[in-house]
């Protein structure tokens, strides 16, 4: 990747819970390197997971910089430790602790401008708190080691041709409507149009935001959010120049003619935003963190711990991943320079 004259560092892929299909789709990546024209990357992990899983070619690497020089021929591996046996399907401690590692090493790398994207391959949550992860997920640590706030660090989902932002995440629904409130709601949409600036090159982003009732509460009759909360927050964002609409009906929301009249849409909760991306781009659903000071994107999928080892799991995510990774860290240089 090159900006203002200037070479970027490569990718930073680590490559998430050893025992699932992260090693698998980051070296299937690398194989399609060419044929999808893939910026340089390198993987931050325990190489036996690679080995476990592939049988191409890996150069084990001391310094980002060295992926460049074996790209073309080999996967860079930055090696981290020894997890021990590595069975595909069947997580433990050891594959954990390599995920945390290898996520810790990522984002420090990126965040010191080593690395000129961070790309996240899927962990698992309930492995991650056994070995005293304390964060909601991956984008709430990334987000405090780059010093952002968790409220600030917005989630976006994005594919070719939608991109949602769930405004609560990982809550029961029962406790949506006591957590939606006017602030949120303008904290989110100002970083979701500067996120869309920065990363996509969206001079005047267009917003469209859903109702939290079934018709967007029906005037008040299914639900008084969208007056009380929704409205006025949408009229703020306006009055800040932000172009944003709505509240949506959401189930009038997603067709293919609504998607071409905003360019992200801002759900209430996390299956409102979930469900459309991924029965659009199952197998190339990018999730990408807004509001950082580096990029960080990641494939929209979990560990497939059922799979993995087995040859099947689709790589088409992390390779959208790696891509929009790439492109955003390109626009972002050259926008600096």
């Amino acid at each position: 990747m090159t900006a203002g004259g200037a070479t970027l560092p490569p990718l930073a892929i680590s490559m998430g819970d050893s025992a699932g299909i992260g090693p698998e789709i980051t070296a299937k990546a690398w194989e399609a390197r060419e044929t999808e024209r893939l910026a340089p990357f390198f993987a931050v992990g325990d190489p036996a997971a690679v080995r476990a899983v592939w049988a191409g070619p890996i150069a084990p690497i001391g310094d980002p910089r060295e992926a460049f020089a074996v790209f073309g021929e080999a996967l860079p591996v930055l090696p981290l430790g020894d997890t021990g046996p590595v069975l595909p399907g069947a997580p433990n401690m050891g594959t954990a602790h390599i995920a945390l590692q290898s996520l810790e090493v990522a984002t420090g790398l990126a965040n010191a401008g080593a690395a000129g994207a961070l790309v996240t391959g899927p962990v698992s949550k309930a492995q991650l708190y056994a070995v005293g992860f304390s964060h909601p997920g991956q984008t709430e640590f990334v987000a405090e080691r780059c010093g952002i706030t968790a409220e600030n660090a917005v989630m976006m989902l994005a594919g070719p041709t939608l991109r949602v932002v769930p405004m609560t995440v990982h809550v029961p629904l029962a406790h949506v409507p006591s957590l939606i409130s006017p602030e949120l709601v303008i904290a989110k949409g100002r970083v979701t149009a500067r996120g869309l600036q920065r990363n996509f090159g969206i001079g005047a982003p267009r917003l469209a935001f859903a109702g939290l009732n079934p018709h967007a509460g029906e005037g008040g009759a299914i639900g008084r959010e969208e007056i009380e909360v929704l409205i006025p927050a949408i009229e703020q964002l306006r009055a800040e120049g932000i172009d944003a609409t709505g509240p949506f009906a959401a189930d009038t929301l997603f067709h293919a003619r609504a998607r071409e009249t905003y360019d992200a849409a801002l759900c209430l909760y996390h299956d409102q935003a979930l469900i459309p991306i991924k029965t659009l781009h199952f197998d190339d659903g990018v999730n990408m963190t807004l509001g950082l000071p580096i990029v960080r994107t990641s494939p929209d999928h979990g560990t497939a711990f059922g799979i993995a080892g087995r040859n099947v799991a689709h790589p088409g995510a992390m390779i959208a991943a790696i891509r929009m990774a790439a492109s955003a860290a390109q626009r972002r240089a050259e926008a600096a320079a």
